[in-house]
């Protein structure tokens, strides 16, 4: 195995995400990216500049977003005036007896609640059609943005982070477009709307009400953030119980093997213990502030009840006012307390939107470390020849992985790269498949510069197999068509036939059509292999990579496999990265690195001859063959 991030010390790791300055220069110094702290906040501060930014993937569904802006805008007027309908009633046709004037009301009244249905209906209906898009185009622009990013992006970005931000962060912020900035408004519409026409009728009554509400505001507070704090602890016991789940069971082997099922389930019954006693504490904060919460605008209602029917009776006086007036006080008290509360807990999933909007953003704003020069031109056809000259690289400034690395192969040639783990192997492999660029020196292809070359054009006349021989989820024919969609059943065929090995595939359920299972469980090593070998061959690359391609095969598999190799190989020039120095005897150049250098150059035989490094690797491959 080659030196590699994942090879290099943690301290190195952590120096390298927040190494350099961007430059132009792709060879100079750049930003690396900070994978962000282990411990990441689930809130953020409201951000009048991130809330733009979101609302700029609104604008290609202009229309339904306006529509949306004035359904909600009428949405949070209709209440109150339900409210101020009823006291109207009440004080007009009800009060003088008007039979014609009462039915006249009383279709409005109905038309007006009908509206209002109507238009929560759509809105509703409009908020989640726009949620939904903004989630389809920033998933589709963070996915563009990630399949743009170079290999080592990957190598020092946790999978779950990059998951996180597709999944979690993206759905707080589709809350937060759709349900907290429509619904804050028609709430926030609501209770002005209630007290303008309250502080109308009776501002002496308003006043006295609005005693309350600063009280009614700190206890939603103090609610909120002890049932907060009980929902984190219970989700916090919920993933560590659902890791522990995950681990039991991918590792369901290894605890019987070593008889650990006991201390296991001892473990995972404290687990869910703690789990039920979040559950309980979170239970018990409810029950504590729901009634407090209530009983205060109880307390209110009851205490506007008496001032007002007192009021009411009276004919004259600072308190006076119509029944009407008093019923449609009582409507209109409920619809301005109401929000308080629905308001305080949009503003706290607000804070979580502007966290998961923070942190999307942050991994699009990214730039790559390096891209395409603007004057890269396309790879023309190639024959095959490759050049490394004087090339050095390193992951980090000032560590070398590779150091004066020069060596030519000529057309259909092939090179085999042999050496202990962290030697440099899998990095000249990258190299070559500009997944890196070197820090000094010059990798080329047929005479051209790679850093002057389109990535699009090098790989599309490239191949390769890799040693965890990925597949993806699909049949055994849609892997073997990745690197040509076009291809059909008879020439997928035809590339099975040349490798010599179609009995391995037909021997499957379903032959070609047998789906590939979770981590291609349904197929054993050697198919894996095989199906990763006719994915190659029937792109037909001009160089083929094979880094460590057979180190997780047995031998008797490995030699099943060997005619396939020697006809993948044929003709094309191929670098073959390898442990198993059985892979490389034939192979027309052999470079023997050591450190993140070449120590030693030729042929398997001009090699063993010189009896140096390679004769020793190969003397220790041979020793350790020998056993059973």
């Amino acid at each position: 195995m080659s030196a590699s991030p994942q090879s290099s010390s943690q301290s190195s790791r952590e120096s390298l995400e927040t190494a350099g300055t961007a430059h132009q220069n792709p060879r100079e110094a750049i930003t690396y990216y900070n994978p962000v702290e282990d411990r990441e906040s689930d809130r953020a501060p409201l951000s009048l500049h991130l809330i733009r930014r979101i609302f700029t993937y609104t604008k290609p569904h202009a229309a339904k977003r306006n529509w949306l802006f004035f359904c909600t805008l009428f949405r949070g007027i209709q209440l109150p005036l339900l409210a101020w309908m009823i006291g109207a009633t009440i004080n007009g046709p009800i009060a003088g007896r008007d039979q014609h004037g009462i039915v006249l009301y009383s279709a409005v009244f109905l038309a007006l609640v009908l509206l209002t249905a109507f238009t929560f209906h759509f809105r509703q209906r409009l908020a989640l059609e726009l949620g939904e898009a903004v989630v389809y185009d920033m998933r589709s622009a963070l996915f563009h943005k990630l399949m743009g990013m170079p290999m080592s992006f990957f190598n020092r970005t946790k999978f779950g982070r990059i998951i996180s931000r597709m999944t979690s962060d993206i759905d707080n912020v589709r809350i937060g477009v759709q349900d907290v900035v429509f619904a804050s408004i028609v709430q926030g519409i609501q209770m002005l709307g209630s007290a303008v026409l309250m502080a109308y009728y009776n501002w002496k009554l308003f006043a006295i009400m609005l005693l309350l509400a600063p009280i009614i505001w700190v206890v939603n507070q103090r609610y909120r953030e002890e049932v907060s704090y009980r929902l984190r602890k219970v989700q916090e016991s919920w993933s560590r119980l659902s890791s522990t789940i995950a681990e039991s069971v991918s590792g369901i082997r290894v605890t019987q093997a070593f008889v650990r099922q006991e201390i296991n389930s001892g473990f995972f019954r404290k687990l869910v213990g703690s789990l039920a006693e979040n559950n309980v504490g979170a239970a018990r904060a409810t029950a504590v502030f729901i009634p407090l919460l209530q009983m205060k605008s109880q307390l209110f209602l009851g205490a506007m009840a008496w001032l007002g029917g007192y009021g009411a009776l009276r004919w004259q006086g600072w308190m006076h006012m119509e029944v009407g007036d008093l019923v449609m006080f009582f409507f209109l008290a409920n619809l301005f307390f109401e929000p308080i509360q629905v308001i305080g807990n949009q503003y706290n999933q607000a804070l979580t939107s502007m966290a998961g909007a923070e942190r999307f953003f942050r991994l699009m704003d990214l730039q790559p470390e390096w891209q395409d020069a603007p004057a890269a031109k396309p790879l023309p056809n190639i024959l095959g020849k490759v050049e490394f000259q004087q090339v050095d690289f390193e992951y980090e400034k000032g560590r070398k992985v590779l150091e004066e690395i020069s060596f030519t192969v000529e057309p259909g040639q092939t090179v085999a790269l042999v050496g202990h783990t962290g030697s440099g192997k899998s990095t000249i492999a990258g190299l070559l498949q500009k997944f890196y660029l070197p820090s000094r020196g010059r990798v080329l292809v047929d005479g051209h510069d790679l850093m002057d070359v389109t990535s699009h054009s090098l790989h599309s006349q490239m191949g390769s197999v890799q040693q965890n021989n990925y597949l993806f989820t699909g049949s055994v024919m849609d892997n073997i068509r990745l690197g040509r969609p076009t291809a059909t059943e008879s020439e997928v065929r035809a590339a099975l036939q040349a490798l010599d090995c179609v009995d391995m595939i037909e021997a499957l359920p379903q032959g070609l059509a047998t789906p590939v299972g979770d981590k291609s469980a349904s197929l054993s090593l050697g198919q894996r292999q095989l199906v990763c070998f006719a994915r190659a061959f029937l792109a037909d690359p001009r160089i083929l990579v094979l880094d460590e391609a057979t180190s997780a095969i047995d031998t008797v598999t490995e030699a099943r496999l060997q005619r396939a190799l020697e006809v993948l190989l044929r003709g094309r020039t191929s670098f073959v990265v390898a442990h198993r120095l059985s892979t490389i005897r034939n192979a027309d150049q052999v470079l023997v690195l050591g450190a993140g250098r070449i120590v030693e150059r030729g042929n398997h035989n001009s090699l063993l001859a010189a009896n140096g490094v390679y004769a020793r690797l190969y003397k220790e491959f041979l020793g350790l063959s020998a056993h059973p």
